[in-house]
């Protein structure tokens, strides 16, 4: 299906590893420029060739630490000047700052935790809002999390991914009157090299395996690839009807998480 992406331009965080590389990638096969942003300037430098080889394609990149808001919004203006305006927004970083559970945590773990994941999702939007307006309305996809969804261990995680969930709720009814659309993706358990899933197999290969014979009804996690279609969807005018949404990318999950909590 031509989902009619091409010739827009998406910026993601994020975008040099994960789900985030696979949004670019499903992006820039519907013909759709992609900037990226992350920390590593080698793994970003990666990530572009990693795509130019696909084919023709429009890569912009920039280094910068998302909770850094100055220079969050930077990478976004410096992205958006060299790809000539922005249509899509993908708030895809995030992650865990310590253990993320109350009980273990140091000082400030938790609000670090969440400026790490709503935080930066707020800020990436409120950046990149005058691009979006420019370009006559756009489309905003957060990464959000299952966990967000029903609790599990990592305290701190899980509130975040909630909050990002109501974030897109309400973003979506306060940016309407612009012609933005805004909406939350939570994907399940999803695992790929170098990610948070294959570690925890290495680390604890009784407690993985318990966990994926007894939680996922397909009998395994899932892949980038299944979570970077629905976003590529959700940010196509074929979902122009649909803004405010959590969408679930998680083949039923039924437990949201191996670990347990302290």
């Amino acid at each position: 299906m031509d989902l009619g992406l091409r010739g827009s331009r998406a910026l993601i965080t994020g975008g040099s590893r994960g789900i985030g590389f696979a949004v670019a990638e499903a992006l820039a096969a519907e013909g759709a420029a992609v900037g990226l942003i992350a920390r590593d300037a080698d793994g970003l430098a990666a990530a572009s060739r990693r795509l130019l080889d696909r084919g023709p394609v429009t890569v912009a990149t920039a280094a910068a630490d998302v909770t850094d808001t100055p220079a969050l919004q930077q990478a976004v203006d410096a992205i958006a000047a060299e790809l000539g305006g922005l249509d899509h927004l993908v708030a895809n970083a995030g992650g865990t700052i310590g253990t993320g559970n109350l009980n273990s945590a140091g000082p400030d773990e938790f609000t670090a935790t969440f400026a790490l994941n709503a935080g930066h999702a707020a800020e990436l939007i409120r950046s990149g809002l005058p691009h979006l307006r420019a370009a006559g309305g756009g489309a905003v996809v957060i990464i959000s999390s299952i966990t967000g969804m029903r609790p599990a261990p990592r305290t701190a995680y899980a509130a975040a991914k909630a909050a990002e969930i109501h974030l897109a709720a309400t973003a979506a009814q306060e940016l309407a009157p612009d012609g933005i659309r805004v909406n939350a993706v939570s994907p399940g358990s999803i695992m790929f090299q170098g990610g948070g899933w294959e570690a925890f197999r290495q680390q604890h290969p009784g407690d993985f395996a318990a966990f994926e014979a007894t939680q996922f009804p397909f009998g395994r996690l899932g892949t980038t690839e299944e979570v970077a279609d629905v976003v590529a969807f959700l940010l196509s005018a074929r979902a122009s009807w649909i803004s405010g949404a959590n969408i679930p990318v998680d083949g039923a999950q039924i437990y949201p998480s191996a670990r347990r909590f302290d």
